[in-house]
């Protein structure tokens, strides 16, 4: 399993929200790129980029900052937020993001997801945010009646490289991850699943692990950012 670090950009800071709250957002970090050089020395695999402004405006806001990050950095990122059509998915993936997140478009353009992952195999990510098991969308702000695990299914022949679920109610908030959820949606599908929300501890990555669900990775932000979670003790443990 990987370990992606979370790097949340917000006017072009470094920040965490609380449950997907623009409002209740902590600053971290006044320089993002800096930040990923940290993680990078520290030994990430990869970064998982998230333009907060950009996904609540339906378009790139924070690209000054990724494009700082892209440049100070060697390891893989995939990024979200704001990427509604095919000239921004290509505009990304041509200025080296490794893989490009779909979540909006994923509800409101299905056909955009399959059309991306048809010509940029290994290179379009779904991701999946739920509130109580129900997908949200336009930065968390919209809950919709689709199910999580709906949606997965839907994508199951799309060629998508993974989904990305973010449990909203647990996001930030450091009350641990909802393992079950999680890892009945990881079982569901076949497509490779990235677990986010909630982690807090060595003992939450350690409880994902042990659910023994066929999950790719698992995201993590504050508790990096806060200190409850050492990246490279995370790495190991994941690797092992």
């Amino acid at each position: 399993m990987n370990l992606y670090p979370a790097i949340d950009l917000k006017d072009g800071k470094c920040v965490r929200l609380l449950r997907g709250e623009m409002s209740a957002a902590t600053v971290f970090g006044e320089d993002p790129a800096a930040q990923a050089r940290a993680f990078e020395e520290a030994g990430c695999r990869w970064l998982h980029l998230v333009d907060l402004n950009g996904a609540f405006a339906g378009e790139p806001v924070n690209g000054a900052a990724v494009e700082a990050i892209l440049a100070a950095i060697s390891v893989p990122v995939q990024l979200g937020g704001g990427i509604r059509d095919r000239a921004t998915i290509e505009n990304w993936l041509e200025r080296g993001v490794a893989r490009v997140i779909l979540g909006t478009a994923a509800v409101r353009n299905p056909a955009l997801v399959r059309e991306a992952a048809h010509a940029h195999p290994g290179r379009i990510a779904v991701g999946i945010d739920a509130r109580a098991g129900r997908v949200a969308v336009e930065g968390w702000a919209e809950t919709t009646d689709m199910k999580a695990e709906d949606l997965a299914r839907s994508f199951e022949d799309a060629g998508v490289a993974a989904i990305i679920y973010t449990d909203i109610d647990r996001d930030g908030a450091m009350e641990g991850p909802n393992v079950e959820a999680t890892a009945a949606l990881a079982r569901a599908v076949s497509i490779p699943v990235i677990a986010s929300g909630g982690v807090s501890s060595l003992d939450d990555l350690r409880a994902l692990k042990a659910s023994g669900a066929p999950l790719d990775g698992v995201i993590s932000g504050r508790a990096l950012y806060e200190g409850k979670i050492d990246l490279a003790e995370a790495i190991r443990l994941l690797e092992d």
